[in-house]
């Protein structure tokens, strides 16, 4: 059974720090998440980005770059055997990442960018797009539609939440419905659904306390895939360290996810 057949029909979650902050860090993150993923029944996907070209001040972290940043990812990859996702934001770095990764994440306001799509697809790697803020669930068949043109079948895709004013997401758990009407596995960003963009003086806000009842809306939605940014101590993280789940309330979160399942 391929990857992707996997994640069709069985309860999976993408965790890790938002950033790569250090090959140390991701193999703590990787190595307790996957452990508290299996005891609770999901596959565990390890997730981290090499490069964050969208943070909202100049002066902020972006992570150690592409080559360092797949150095790392493979030998989290090697040492703990669990399948990886990170993203990309230019279409030269589909190739390269395609080699170690097995998906590729779209980020959400480049979900419309046709070039960076076909690239993905051209991976032949699994490719996750995430839903912009500003679009509705079923506007996410076109950028769907363009990674299927490019004969790539094996597409996820991810709510994680909808502009409502300045600074401020909230989710509409319709989306999640009509997604799913497109027959692909429709995942739950339940970290970056409680962001608050740029609320923090140049960095961006947010309430992670909300996450254990998306996690428990969404499972009743039928959802079966899931995303969260995790880290040992938040309030240090390098990237989105205010809407991050402590790995202390990861099993919390699993386990909400579970009692709520259809």
């Amino acid at each position: 059974m391929t990857l992707y057949e996997t994640l069709k029909n069985n309860l999976f979650i993408m965790a890790g720090p938002c950033v790569i902050e250090s090959k140390d860090i991701c193999f703590e993150i990787a190595e307790r998440a996957k452990e508290i993923s299996e005891k609770y029944g999901f596959t565990y996907i390890f997730k981290a980005s090499f490069d964050k070209a969208n943070r909202t001040s100049a002066s902020s972290f972006r992570g150690t770059g592409l080559e360092k940043g797949l150095e790392i990812l493979q030998a989290v990859k090697d040492k703990f055997n669990v399948p990886i996702v990170t993203d990309i934001h230019e279409s030269y770095q589909a190739e390269p990442v395609g080699k170690v990764c097995d998906i590729i994440q779209i980020p959400a306001f480049l979900c419309r960018q046709t070039d960076l799509l076909l690239a993905a697809a051209a991976t032949k790697k699994i490719v996750n797009i995430k839903k912009a803020q500003f679009l509705s669930g079923l506007d996410m068949k076109y950028p769907l539609e363009k990674v299927y043109a490019a004969e790539n079948k094996q597409v996820m895709l991810t709510e994680r939440g909808t502009m409502f004013g300045y600074g401020n997401l909230v989710v509409d758990f319709r989306n999640l419905i009509d997604m799913q009407k497109i027959n692909v596995p429709v995942i739950m960003d339940l970290t970056h659904s409680t962001q608050k963009p740029g609320a923090l003086d140049g960095k961006s806000g947010g309430n992670p306390e909300y996450a254990p009842y998306l996690a428990a809306a969404s499972s009743a939605c039928g959802i079966r895939g899931f995303f969260a940014e995790t880290h040992p101590e938040p309030a240090k993280a390098l990237s989105d360290g205010a809407n991050m789940v402590s790995l202390d309330d990861f099993p919390k979160l699993l386990e909400n996810i579970k009692k709520h399942s259809i």
